[in-house]
């Protein structure tokens, strides 16, 4: 059965993928990005011409574009039945180096897009007591590796939402499940991230810690040189989601070929212990 999938962050990476794909197999998406007639005008108007694909204009990190884009959405086809909340930022540097207010970007982006997109859509999903949310979080929202902690911060906070919004939601006949991919050499790395802006923090630190910063950059190249993960896995996985019967989706979906399954192993051996500790607080 053809739904309406809406997918934030379509310009390019993931989000391109995951529309192209999704509609593709025959269902109606609603490809949302910031600034259409801009510097996106490309993927826009790429987007547009393939069909099922409708492309809208929708800055996740301004309350009154995602109203006004979710309201155009209701309005024109009634419903939204699942929504991939994909748009993001990423960033490096040490902790000691970022401004609050760069750490607020990354969780205006990250987390309260989310946040956003959910005051909008819930609502109508309430009613319909039905509806599935797809949020991409990442292995950082599992592990917290160094030189981009408030990234972490952001996908943590993820995690918490999708996973305790599981159970507030299902009762009214809503799925929240999270995708989880590793490393990608996507152009969210290409293009302007927020990276850490106090400069003279970095050579405080001095010789050993810049060591530690390029032998990591250093071999996580070398492993995405390796593995060669392809972001159209991100659009399989998103596909197989949606078109699993509800009930039988798991909280989260890990994509890392980086990982060598160890990603998945680590959510297999934890997420009993975490049922288990949760009986003891809510059962």
């Amino acid at each position: 059965m053809e739904k309406v999938i809406l997918i934030t962050g379509t310009s390019s990476g993931f989000g391109y993928q995951m529309a192209e794909k999704i509609a593709r197999s025959g269902h109606q998406v609603v490809a949302t990005m910031r600034d259409v007639t801009g510097k996106n005008i490309e993927p826009a108007q790429d987007l547009s011409k393939l069909e099922n694909v409708t492309v809208l204009d929708m800055d996740v990190s301004d309350s009154e574009s995602v109203k006004t884009a979710v309201a155009e959405v209701l309005e024109r086809f009634k419903k939204v039945d699942v929504v991939i909340n994909n748009a993001g930022i990423q960033g490096s540097g040490l902790l000691e180096g970022y401004s609050i207010e760069q750490f607020h970007k990354f969780m205006d982006v990250n987390l309260y897009g989310v946040l956003r997109v959910y005051n909008e859509l819930l609502p109508s999903m309430r009613k319909a007591k039905d509806g599935l949310i797809i949020n991409i979080s990442s292995y950082a929202g599992r592990i917290s590796p160094p030189f981009q902690i408030p990234y972490n911060a952001s996908k943590f906070a993820i995690e918490a939402a999708t996973e305790g919004g599981y159970t507030e939601l299902i009762v009214h006949g809503i799925e929240t499940v999270m995708i989880e991919p590793g490393p990608f050499l996507t152009e969210m790395y290409s293009k302007q991230g927020v990276d850490a802006d106090k400069a003279e923090i970095e050579g405080k630190y001095g010789e050993d810690t810049a060591i530690i910063m390029s032998g990591y950059g250093v071999k996580l190249g070398g492993a995405l040189q390796k593995y060669q993960p392809q972001p159209s896995d991100i659009a399989d996985a998103a596909l197989a989601l949606i078109e699993m019967k509800k009930g039988t989706r798991p909280i989260r979906t890990t994509v890392d070929p980086i990982a060598q399954g160890l990603d998945a192993e680590y959510n297999k051996l934890t997420e009993p212990l975490k049922r288990k500790l949760n009986a003891q607080y809510f059962s």
